[in-house]
């Protein structure tokens, strides 16, 4: 750690591992419950970023614990990105300013001038990143197709193809996805290995998770990630990326890839659908066209460290 942690005479803190992502995914639900009335984060997420062959999850991260119970975390997870939770049970003691503190100095030892973290609009860590002098560097958006939604299909250009991505695809669709979210995020271009474990690698992982649009030469132009989430009798199928190449955008290929992931999930049990985007990427238009919904809005915080 950076620097010690000053909590509570009854609390402690340590850094965290592999084995511990249950405790802290049951932290942020807790958490996303109590801000949102949604949960939206999975275990299997936190797995799969933890699972990046570039992550030290123990020098990346801090837990804080009442006993062996883990009641709080944070992590450095890129230059200037990072994420925390308190459980609500334990809110108002200090520890999300804490948590805060560890962040800041965790950046600034990597040698970030800056770094930042999402947080519900409105909720207590909003509030207490705003009363320790974070900014707001963009707002997000978490939207859900309703389950009655009837979307009418999108058509792609004329020897297009729509299909499963095979091994054989994995390198073309990592170029697709991390050509586009670089046009707008300012960080550094994710290897492929780590791209590979947070996909493909993600727990639960099968074939139809990933999905491509092939142009008429069998070249892959657009790429889509979409998974079963939340609990078993109300499944949704969550769209993590969606991405086309520059020189073929405005032919329609994204509204047909939303369209096929939704009904691909619904095939396998989902009920719903939902995905997040920022306003950095000017989408929002693009889902609302489709039926989606906002059902919760999301600041980014950061700071000069």
């Amino acid at each position: 750690m950076p620097a010690p942690l000053e909590l509570p005479a009854d609390l402690s803190a340590r850094p965290l591992v592999m084995s511990d992502a249950r405790a802290v995914f049951e932290v942020m639900a807790a958490q996303e419950a109590h801000d949102t009335g949604e949960v939206a984060i999975e275990e299997a997420d936190i797995l799969g970023d933890w699972g990046r062959p570039s992550y030290d999850v123990s020098a990346g991260t801090v837990g804080v614990l009442d006993g062996e119970r883990l009641v709080a975390y944070a992590e450095l997870m890129g230059a200037d990105r990072g994420d925390a939770a308190v459980h609500p049970d334990y809110r108002g003691r200090g520890i999300g300013t804490a948590l805060a503190g560890w962040m800041q100095a965790k950046a600034r030892a990597a040698g970030s001038e800056v770094i930042g973290m999402p947080v519900p609009r409105g909720s207590a860590g909003d509030r207490l990143l705003s009363a320790l002098g974070y900014h707001v560097r963009w707002e997000s958006w978490a939207l859900r197709l309703p389950a009655d939604a009837q979307i009418p299909p999108r058509d792609l250009p004329s020897g297009y193809t729509l299909r499963e991505a095979t091994p054989a695809d994995h390198e073309a669709c990592w170029t697709v996805i991390e050509d586009a979210f670089l046009e707008w995020s300012e960080r550094d271009r994710m290897p492929l290995a780590d791209w590979l474990a947070t996909v493909v690698g993600r727990p639960g992982f099968e074939p139809w998770n990933l999905r491509v649009v092939t142009d008429p030469t069998g070249e892959v132009v657009g790429a889509t990630q979409v998974f079963l989430s939340g609990e078993e009798r109300a499944r949704e199928g969550y769209v993590n990326k969606v991405a086309t190449r520059r020189d073929q955008r405005g032919r329609g290929i994204a509204q047909a890839m939303l369209v096929d992931a939704f009904a691909t999930a619904r095939a396998h049990g989902a009920v719903g659908a939902g995905l997040d985007t920022d306003s950095r990427t000017g989408a929002l238009s693009l889902y609302e066209k489709v039926g989606m919904v906002v059902s919760s809005t999301w600041v980014n915080r950061a700071i000069r460290v």
